[in-house]
């Protein structure tokens, strides 16, 4: 009875076998998140990316290849692996941010930092073995491929991983009873202006009294040329290689040099991305003119750039853990893309896949 009313429901794609055995390998990798902590798992996200797509564009180049098998072999480790149960944004790393949201409440003596960021907010943590927090990022892991595969089978034109990175976030908020949004201590939600005069909370943990994401990378102007930056080189990225995800994997595997204390690395996977992704819709409106692709890239990068500082602004800073900028980010301007492409407005959907 289980395999029938499994295999009716379409948003699930695969058999009932198949479908278990997922389930379990996305408890295993939330558990795996809350282990390592979430930065670190995210980190091995782009280690994995940079492995998938380079072994695709290396077999392409032999003369003579199997494209179709260099294909697949990109893909597989990219899409399974990176972007799967193992080390899938939305399970490793969605599964070690509920954690970090459980282990806020339920162990705050945990807490290695004194006047800093509330713990729950505290990614790079990583958990070990201790059974209830490993758990919890378990169940996580497993509502964050749910959240996924749903997305995706229904047909929700967006980028099904970072919205479902962003929803499980959001539910931890409510789960173990965090403000979803918070209070601004300044004059509205997007005010930094309480952390850059040194205002605590007044509730005597020392916590700033507003919390910006990346105390380096939340200036507008810093945004504006960091977004600039690391698009055009996403859409350099794809230009030469036609992979979306290879500059993505740059820049989260750069994020383990954040991990381990290094002062002021920017985050950029969101921003490069993004211009990979408006590379690839320029292309063919341009006629593959090179220089406006270069600048369509720019935008891309700028506009993720962006929607992660406004959406940190707004989810992040305010409340006690960790909601994802650049999954937010994403989420908004794949929502656009897919939107634009269906509409008839651009050429193709990116690295989406929509339309025949």
């Amino acid at each position: 009875m289980f395999e029938t009313f499994a295999l009716q429901i379409p948003v699930i794609g695969v058999s009932t076998e198949r479908f278990i055995v997922l389930l379990l390998a996305a408890f295993a990798g939330g558990m795996f998140g809350a282990a390592l902590g979430a930065l670190p798992s995210f980190i091995f996200t782009g280690f994995v990316v940079l492995l998938g797509e380079t072994a695709g564009i290396i077999i392409r180049q032999f003369e003579g290849a199997d494209l179709i098998t260099a294909g697949e072999l990109g893909t597989g480790i990219t899409s399974s692996i990176g972007f799967g149960p193992f080390v899938g944004p939305h399970i490793a790393f969605a599964g070690g941010v509920a954690a970090s949201a459980y282990a806020g409440k339920r162990y705050a003596d945990m807490d290695p930092s004194e006047g800093g960021y509330h713990f729950g907010k505290d990614i790079t943590y990583a958990f070990g073995t201790q059974p209830d927090i490993l758990a919890v990022g378990g169940l996580f892991g497993v509502l964050g491929l749910l959240i996924s595969r749903v997305a995706g089978g229904i047909g929700l034109p967006l980028d099904s991983v970072a919205l479902s990175v962003m929803t499980t976030a959001f539910i931890a908020r409510i789960a173990f009873g965090y403000p979803l949004i918070g209070s601004p201590a300044g004059s509205g939600l997007l005010d930094m202006s309480p952390f850059e005069k040194g205002e605590t909370r007044g509730d005597g943990s020392g916590r700033p009294a507003t919390e910006p994401w990346l105390p380096h990378q939340y200036k507008w102007v810093n945004i504006v040329v960091i977004g600039l930056g690391a698009g055009i080189l996403g859409g350099w990225t794809w230009l030469i290689t036609e992979s979306f995800f290879l500059a993505y994997g740059i820049s989260a595997a750069s994020l383990l040099f954040l991990n381990l204390g290094v002062e002021k690395i920017p985050v950029t996977h969101h921003i490069t991305l993004g211009g990979s992704s408006f590379a690839a819709i320029a292309a063919p409106m341009v006629g593959g003119n090179e220089p406006l692709i270069i600048v369509a890239a720019a935008v891309g990068g700028l506009i993720g750039a962006l929607l992660g500082e406004l959406t940190q602004r707004i989810a992040y800073s305010h409340s006690g853990t960790h909601v994802d900028p650049p999954a937010m980010s994403i989420t908004i301007y794949s929502l656009l893309i897919g939107v634009l492409f269906l509409l008839g407005a651009i050429p193709n959907s990116a690295y989406l896949g929509l339309g025949p």
